[in-house]
């Protein structure tokens, strides 16, 4: 399996690493302009330090998709998990490698956004592969089963080991070829998926205001929803809390059904009823609708007839 090392900031590291219980992080690179690697959903992301911090290897974590945002957007997904602790020291760092001024909102980052993150304390840093040439300025891949990538692999491998219990990465195949498993997700990579499998547009409108969509559940996930493109829609905010309220839903034949319970308890909704019986705007390729069962849920429990 192929692996990325990536050089990652110390004062990033160093600050999540002081965080309990991160479920996940946003890789962010201060420019936009070249994905530094193109990865497999499920394939891990090593973080490497500087040469200047001795370039040890430190953690790492589970790659679920990298996207291109907004200073604003990432902060508001992930807040400190973007590994400041304010949105202005965010924008601080970004300045600086840029070598001038952010615009929070049109500006635009690279996110790899990462699940099932490690950090691993000093006395279990592990010393760079000897062909890590000091030139590297972003990361390099390895191989997980061949030559100095084995080595490390086995490395890291040992020493997620000792932090304790994790979530498994890999499980092998027939004759121990390592495969990938689907990353367990958490509400900031939820809301990314969502956002690009819908093609950063409200499902029901087309809205493309990225401040006001909002990725929705719908099956709550303190209901047991998952995090998964599949339970999720991408919402104009104010349809956003109709549907979690009920005055909204879908069918399970994606259609848009609105409640007359706008008009009774009201005395309004003109637009909203414009909006019923229309088909929604279904994700993207590969990505596949709300699941039949979730929609169905949300129409016998929480809809308002």
């Amino acid at each position: 399996m192929r692996y990325w090392v990536g050089v990652t900031d110390y004062d990033w590291f160093q600050f999540l690493a002081s965080l309990p219980d991160v479920d996940e992080v946003n890789f962010w690179q201060p420019s936009a302009a070249r994905q530094a690697v193109i990865l497999q959903p499920g394939a891990q992301f090593v973080f490497k330090l500087h040469a200047a911090r001795g370039g040890f290897i430190v953690g790492g974590g589970t790659f679920v998709r990298y996207t291109k945002m907004s200073p604003r957007w990432a902060w508001d997904t992930f807040g400190v998990k973007n590994g400041a602790l304010s949105m202005e020291l965010m924008r601080t760092r970004i300045a600086r490698y840029r070598g001038r001024s952010v615009d929070l909102e049109t500006d635009e980052i690279g996110a790899f956004v990462l699940v099932e993150p490690y950090f691993l304390p000093p006395e279990q840093w592990i010393t760079a592969p000897p062909d890590w040439a000091p030139n590297i300025v972003q990361g390099k891949t390895f191989d997980s089963t061949a030559g100095t990538g084995a080595v490390l692999w086995e490395q890291l491998q040992l020493a997620r080991a000792a932090l304790g219990p994790t979530i498994a990465i890999e499980q092998p195949a027939a004759y121990g070829t390592p495969i990938l498993v689907a990353p367990r997700l958490g509400q900031g990579a939820f809301r990314v998926l969502v956002t690009d499998a819908y093609g950063r547009r409200c499902a029901i409108t087309g809205e493309r205001t990225m401040p006001v969509l909002e990725a929705a559940h719908v099956k709550p996930y303190s209901l047991d929803g998952p995090h998964a493109i599949d339970n999720g829609l991408l919402l104009r905010s104010d349809l956003h809390t109709l549907f979690d309220r009920g005055y909204v839903t879908v069918t399970p034949d994606l259609k848009v059904r609105v409640s007359r319970r706008i008009r009774e308890e009201f005395e309004n909704g003109r637009d909203y009823y414009a909006l019923d019986g229309r088909s929604i705007n279904s994700p993207v390729a590969p990505y596949s609708p709300p699941r039949r069962d979730f929609l169905e849920w949300h129409s016998d429990t929480v809809y308002r007839r």
